[in-house]
């Protein structure tokens, strides 16, 4: 990938980021699915737990805080989104690590093969597909033999009120990359990357649209 890259601001455009949390907090039902997304994730004392797209930090703040052992880093390429994600971090008093990059090169960041757990929330609908296709690869060289990854995302509009709910997403970050995603075309994607077992686990209506939370693995050491 190039290093003169560019990336979708929070929410569409960069003038509405500092309204970011309030707008998920209430168009998407984010405690719902922020806490299936981290019961799935499961963290555990002593695990690398990388999320990539962190935005204002929401995810990897609540991975922190229920448990303070792991460590916890959130990468974005974004420095708006990170001021707000290290300001929120300071006053919920949890320590994450912040990194400026993009989701793609996050194994070069941090090593290949180093993460016990990778995440990534509301990021890859505002991906073009082949920007898609290369962070979920850099999720597989960057996570351990059998890591596992949950991804929390727009999938599949199953109903005709979720495909007029989702138009506003669309209008906002682009018909073509999240059609993508509202086609349910993301598990097929995620297997093409190389990982393995996929699986939509929830599905949580919102006012945008219906969120999917997909588990997988890393391939094994033996693989």
């Amino acid at each position: 990938m190039s290093d003169q890259k560019d990336f979708i601001p929070a929410l569409g455009r960069a003038e509405l980021t500092g309204d970011y949390d309030r707008v998920i907090a209430v168009m998407t039902r984010e405690r719902r699915w922020r806490a299936a997304l981290l019961d799935l994730l499961d963290p555990s004392d002593g695990e690398l737990i990388v999320d990539i797209g962190a935005g204002t930090g929401s995810q990897a703040i609540a991975i922190k805080a229920r448990c303070p052992g792991a460590r916890v880093v959130g990468i974005d390429p974004d420095p708006a989104v990170l001021r707000i994600a290290k300001d929120k971090a300071a006053a919920a008093g949890v320590e994450v690590e912040w990194l400026e990059g993009y989701g793609d090169e996050a194994d070069r960041r941090l090593g290949s093969a180093v993460a016990d757990k990778v995440i990534s929330s509301l990021v890859l609908h505002q991906c073009d597909v082949p920007v898609k296709a290369e962070i979920l690869k850099a999720m597989v060289r960057l996570g351990r033999p059998d890591a596992r990854v949950v991804i929390a995302d727009y999938g599949l509009q199953r109903t005709l009120l979720m495909r007029l709910l989702f138009r506003q997403v669309q209008a906002l970050d682009g018909w073509e990359r999240t059609g993508f995603n509202a086609k349910g075309k993301l598990p097929d994607l995620m297997a093409e990357a190389g990982l393995l077992g996929v699986a939509e686990r929830r599905v949580v209506p919102t006012p945008t649209g219906s969120i999917s939370l997909y588990v997988a693995t890393t391939p094994g050491a033996g693989r």
